[in-house]
């Protein structure tokens, strides 16, 4: 073979192809939760202003006693000058059936004067508070009477909330077992220990499926078996189509109970949302 015909036919030799690399594998990413399915408001709060008008006193001289009062008459002084407590601030949000809301803050932020407001035991200074159906705050509707027994009360508990006869008898022997009160549902409620009482409360209450159902501090009493029932009957209460408010400041029963957090500060909404977030953010404030 010439050199020739040697240099042509090392032209004509294809040339390597180069090794093909694997193509990269897409990365899966999680899929994206579906959205809650929200049901029709049961609460609109809108631009709420509730004001209390209390007669202050900011030091000693002024406090309301018996022997200041007769310092004042004998000084011919006038009473104590009346002052504004501007409690709630332009506070808005719209609730819906089968959520569970926590309301977390400070002490003074408002959180119970809110509750109270939605349940209608306070006038709105400014704004409005709209529900379909009767709120019912804890231990207000069910009206117990410390002379009465424990099962006078839940009696009388359950016929305030609008049960007829048939409805109470059938729920009785539950209400008595979900208090933990025991042979104590035979004595006036005078006997009872505070977090007995507040376990009555409860249990009276949440008998009955509710529209709107406000609980303030009900279960930071109780022993831990009786907060956890409490859970289960709040949830039984949200799948049930209710809406549940729960102040407390154990934060760790309102973030394995609530699906929503409020976080009120001086009155005023901070952060509403996600339990885990608002939660969060209300330990590092």
């Amino acid at each position: 073979m010439t050199k020739e015909s040697s240099h042509v036919a090392q032209e004509e030799s294809p040339a390597p192809k180069p090794a093909k690399s694997p193509a990269p594998k897409p990365s899966k990413s999680p899929a994206p939760k579906p959205p809650q399915e929200l049901g029709t408001p049961t609460v609109i709060v809108d631009n709420l202003h509730i004001v209390y008008k209390v007669y202050g006193a900011t030091t000693d001289a002024q406090k309301g006693n018996a022997a200041n009062a007769l310092m004042r008459v004998l000084r011919r002084q006038g009473r104590p000058q009346m002052k504004e407590v501007h409690a709630v601030k332009g506070v808005s949000f719209v609730a819906r059936h089968g959520e569970a809301i926590g309301i977390v803050g400070r002490n003074g932020s408002g959180k119970s004067t809110l509750l109270r407001a939605i349940a209608g035991l306070l006038p709105p200074h400014k704004g409005g508070v709209y529900t379909d159906g009767q709120p019912t705050l804890l231990g207000v509707n069910a009206a117990l009477m410390k002379e009465l027994t424990g099962e006078r009360n839940i009696v009388l508990g359950c016929y305030a909330m609008g049960m007829s006869p048939s409805e109470m008898r059938e729920r009785y022997e539950e209400i008595v077992d979900f208090s933990g009160i025991g042979e104590f549902v035979q004595f006036p409620m005078s006997t009872y220990s505070s977090g007995m009482g507040a376990r009555l409360r409860f249990a009276i209450s949440s008998a009955k499926t509710h529209d709107v159902l406000l609980i303030d501090e009900a279960l930071a009493t109780g022993d831990r078996e009786f907060k956890k029932r409490s859970q289960k009957r709040i949830k039984q209460m949200r799948e049930s189509a209710g809406t549940v408010f729960l102040v407390a400041h154990n934060l760790d029963v309102i973030e394995d109970t609530c699906s929503r957090v409020i976080w009120l500060h001086k009155g005023k909404i901070k952060m509403d949302g996600d339990p885990t977030e608002v939660l969060a953010a209300y330990n590092k404030a």
